[in-house]
């Protein structure tokens, strides 16, 4: 998933103030709940009887129905550590709603497990998932999804008031009905109301101690970078006894590397269209002359052997240990290391600095939060209560939900003070020291992300504090809307999905020999080779789909 879906948008809307999850990895449990709760259905529950009174669009319909059920909602995040009711935040929600979840989340790899479940036929209750995975496509078009407009129609008109008449527009389908939600979503009127304050997740940063140590060097220009990097190492050999590694990036996946596509393509203010017509970035010579940057750090053995086959976990605990120089990486994807390397030593933390640019020095185009969100969220065709699931949804979408799963219940993690609802500070203080602490004890900040919609919740949103803010602050003013490249790419199974996925398997094995290659005249042949297999593929073909897809995007946005 290059440029054209995860870099360009993964955890990119995890943005809220400073609330940082904690993003240790973890597999899913089950417990018994489920199996309790449909024995003890009530009687009175949507699917055996008819409601008395027709739901209203002005009350939320969850008030109409608070007796016990258990709802299974899958996460298609391994990482995801947390369970249902083992906070204060989530025991409010369910004492408060009725409702009762068990989240199931994938061990291992998350699109085995999801490919599993579709082919199975049977979906839990709810399902959250990248909107930009292909088993959305897959499970609409399997007819496994309900439509979520047809639920609301039918028992809870109130979701019409708490949703986004634009992201509904947005995730409409051909056959008009809406199937998923997104959580962290803004569309373009949201960029007209709140665009000052949106920040981005995208960062090159630095560790402050040894970056000012070598001078705080300029690393805008391809000889600054390198000069800074060989500077770093040679003042730096070794970091508490283990080898310095002077550039961090993302992981090198099975489709590529996201630093390597979208983010330096972000940073280099690469146009994504000229003239109405999608741009092919990989080709401007901005970006190829930074790969060869990279090629010749990696020819001065500036680039760590471990940066090609660290996994996620592994970069994690070497930025935990301050292993890495510099990196080009997502800020809230090493937040609570970062938060780790505060508590010990507030000059061995890293910092945001300005990084790789093109050559007019051109300041970055980062993403900002875009329309499509981060995850969207589906009701299975099997959901045990359909009346239930929809109030519940329509719930966590409304301001009162964003109040109780952002703030918590007041008294325990929040309260009225100053006249102004916000954090407790021994609450506050513990987010910043130890998120996965805070999970556990508050549950609140959107420790429960699937419906978290930043733009209610800035109103409680404490001030970022240091670490973070630095980090923050230099994205602002720097950050796009890039609504209208989302949802271009074709369904992996159609000829021009197939083409793609062949392409995308082409880069990710090309990234690392393009990056090792042994001289420039070595890079410039595999280079060549590359780019005339892309056209070999079909690379025209797959062009003139997300041509015509984007053109319908600015049709949806009115941006025609």
């Amino acid at each position: 998933m290059g440029m054209n879906s995860k870099s360009k948008k993964m955890m990119m809307l995890l943005m809220a103030a400073i609330m940082v999850f904690s993003l240790a990895a973890c597999s899913g449990g089950k417990n018994n709940a489920s199996k309790e709760s449909a024995n003890n259905k009530p009687a009175n529950s949507a699917e055996t009887s008819e409601p008395a009174t027709p739901p209203s669009a002005d009350e939320p319909g969850w008030k109409s129905d608070t007796s016990p059920i258990t709802f299974d909602w899958y996460l298609n995040f391994a990482w995801f550590p947390n369970k249902w009711g083992v906070d204060p935040t989530s025991q409010y929600v369910t004492k408060k709603t009725g409702v009762d979840i068990n989240f199931i989340v994938p061990a291992g790899n998350e699109n085995e497990k999801l490919n599993t479940l579709i082919a199975s036929g049977k979906l839990p209750d709810f399902i959250t998932l990248g909107w930009y995975e292909d088993g959305v496509k897959k499970m609409i078009e399997g007819g496994l999804v309900e439509p979520l407009n047809k639920l609301a129609d039918e028992y809870d008109p109130y979701f019409f008031k708490v949703a986004d008449p634009d992201k509904l527009g947005w995730y409409t389908q051909e056959d008009g009905n809406v199937y998923g939600y997104p959580n962290s979503s803004s569309s373009p009127k949201d960029y007209e109301k709140y665009g000052d304050t949106y920040v981005s997740n995208q960062t090159f940063v630095v560790r402050k101690d040894i970056y000012e140590a070598i001078g705080s060097p300029d690393m805008r220009t391809p000889e600054g970078f390198l000069n800074a990097l060989k500077a770093a190492k040679e003042k730096f050999p070794e970091i508490d006894g283990q080898p310095i590694i002077p550039l961090g990036l993302h992981e090198f996946t099975a489709t590529g590397n996201d630093s390597l596509e979208g983010y330096i393509q972000n940073f280099l203010a690469i146009p994504r269209e000229k003239d109405g017509k999608l741009y092919n970035r990989e080709t401007d010579p901005e970006y190829v002359r930074w790969l060869k940057t990279l090629r010749q750090a990696n020819q001065d053995g500036l680039l760590a052997k471990d940066i090609f086959i660290d996994k996620r976990p592994q970069m994690e605990e070497k930025i935990a240990q301050g292993r890495y120089f510099a990196m080009l990486y997502q800020r809230t994807d090493f937040a609570a290391q970062l938060g780790t390397l505060f508590q010990q030593d507030p000059n061995k933390i890293y910092i945001a600095v300005d990084g790789p640019a093109n050559t007019n020095l051109d300041a970055p185009q980062l993403n900002g939060p875009s329309i499509s969100g981060w995850t969207v969220t589906l009701i299975s065709k099997d959901v045990k209560d359909k009346a239930r699931a929809i109030k519940f949804l329509s719930y966590l979408m409304s301001e009162e939900g964003q109040k109780d799963l952002y703030l918590g219940e007041k008294g325990v993690s929040y309260d009225t003070i100053d006249g102004k609802d916000q954090f407790k500070p021994e609450a506050f203080e513990l987010m910043n020291k130890d998120r996965a602490a805070f999970d556990k004890e508050y549950g609140s900040s959107f420790t429960f992300w699937m419906m978290q919609n930043t733009n209610i919740t800035e109103q409680w949103a404490p001030k970022s504090v240091e670490p973070y803010k630095q980090l923050e602050d230099w994205t602002r003013g720097k950050t796009k809307s890039v609504s209208e490249f989302d949802l271009l790419d074709p369904l992996a199974n159609s000829e021009e999905g197939i083409i793609l996925g062949k392409i995308k398997d082409l880069r990710s094995k090309n990234l690392p020999k393009l990056l090792m290659a042994s001289s420039e005249t070595d890079f410039d042949k595999i280079w060549g080779e590359y780019i005339k297999k892309q056209e070999d593929l079909g690379l025209a073909k797959v062009q003139a789909f997300q041509q015509t897809k984007y053109e319908e995007n600015k049709k949806k946005l009115g941006m025609q």
